[in-house]
């Protein structure tokens, strides 16, 4: 009986704190994500492939949306896609967007998380930020 007590105290306290920070998130109305773009390997450089992939980290609401900016590349080469946001047990979303391309055909990249007319985030990275050793 006690042992029942005490798991049913920590998900009450669990969502308690849940509640808490959904509350506090909908009174700020955004939380911006954090973006990292994470660079092709060496591996696949070498090949001519180049899969980079953007990764928005702690933002609020889910209805950010990530797009790719290619330098260096028209539109009709390279493709990209989208994973749906990922409620955290913080209370914030997580979410990524993957883009294929050639390697040679790009100088830099941006990806850019966007929610209504809120400025965007923006986070580029160079090709000459690979290492081709």
């Amino acid at each position: 009986m006690v042992t029942e007590l005490r798991e049913g105290s920590e998900t009450l306290s669990s969502f308690i704190s849940a509640l808490k920070c959904f509350l506090c998130f909908s009174a700020v109305g955004h939380v911006p994500p954090l973006l990292t773009v994470l660079s092709p390997s060496t591996k696949e450089l070498q090949q001519g492939k180049a899969t980079l992939m953007c990764v928005a980290n702690k933002g609020f609401p889910s209805d950010w949306t990530l797009s790719w900016e290619v330098v260096g590349s028209s539109s009709s080469s390279w493709e990209e896609s989208r994973s749906p946001g990922v409620l955290q047990k913080d209370g914030l979303y997580s979410w990524s967007s993957t883009l294929r391309l050639s390697a040679d055909q790009w100088e830099k990249v941006t990806c850019q998380a966007k929610r209504g007319s809120k400025d965007p985030v923006l986070e580029t990275f160079r090709r000459d930020q690979c290492s081709q050793s």
